[in-house]
């Protein structure tokens, strides 16, 4: 039919058997896998994929992907019950990306969005498709907030704001009626034509390569953690101020980052 030749049954039954013994080890009823681990008193961590506004259920439809990425489905997903998640921490670019088609109120005009796509690496990693960027978004921030239940917050690339002498967030939207709101709208319609609000915020244009503590950041840099902080009332347990690992600052010490 596909003028190709035919697959081979004992060739494919062979070959997946081989992955079948390298696997198998690995294999276990997750859910007593993990309820075993967490009454003797191990630590389980649970890593999401996606992003909040891209859940099936809670996502911005129709741009969303097959699955609820919302870290309730990680109770669901492993078969424990939703109160033994102890502590969730959500995880956010200092701005906002966005891949493909779809709204993004706060989208940065040209040429500043190259800018920030140049700096931060905004490109796939497979594709070397460009990503979308947009100032930081609070109203789509603080609804994630929201729908994970979030109990810290891991900032990331605050390092990739530093080119920039003012920095605007949007703090609300401008409805198609004319009206406001600090929440994420309930009706699609609504998000999909609504306009930024921002308030800005002094940048502190220069480097963080060299701070190695909450203390160390330009002051300009703290007052934007705080910012965030504020308007979403969820601490900020992590800071990324760069690519390499050890480029994470933690205002109470990582040791206390996955505690609730």
């Amino acid at each position: 039919m596909y003028d190709v030749e035919p697959f081979s049954l004992e060739e494919i039954a062979d070959r997946y058997e081989t992955y079948a013994r390298r696997l198998r080890p690995y294999v276990a009823d997750t859910s007593l896998l993990v309820d075993q681990a967490l009454r003797d008193g191990k630590f389980v961590l649970f890593e999401g994929a996606q992003g909040t506004l891209l859940d099936l259920d809670h996502g911005t439809y129709p741009f969303v992907t097959s699955s609820n990425p919302v870290a309730g489905e990680a109770a669901t997903g492993t078969g424990i019950g939703p109160n033994r998640l102890d502590s969730i921490i959500g995880v956010a670019k200092a701005y906002v990306t966005r891949v493909g088609e779809g709204p993004l109120p706060s989208e940065i005009p040209a040429p500043e969005q190259q800018q920030v796509r140049d700096l931060g690496g905004e490109f796939g990693t497979v594709t070397g498709r460009e990503r979308r960027c947009g100032w930081l978004d609070l109203v789509a921030l603080r609804y994630a907030a929201r729908l994970n239940g979030l109990t810290s917050l891991a900032l990331t690339k605050l390092d990739v704001l530093s080119a920039f002498a003012e920095l605007p967030v949007c703090v609300r939207y401008l409805l198609p009626d004319g009206s406001e709101t600090a929440d994420f709208p309930a009706h699609q319609s609504d998000f999909h034509h609504c306009r930024p609000v921002y308030e800005t915020l002094a940048g502190w244009q220069e480097p963080l390569d060299t701070c190695d503590s909450l203390e160390s950041l330009p002051a300009a840099a703290r007052r934007y953690v705080e910012f965030v902080e504020e308007a979403l009332d969820v601490e900020v347990s992590l800071i990324g101020t760069g690519a390499e690992r050890e480029r994470v600052l933690s205002p109470r010490g990582l040791e206390t980052v996955a505690r609730p």
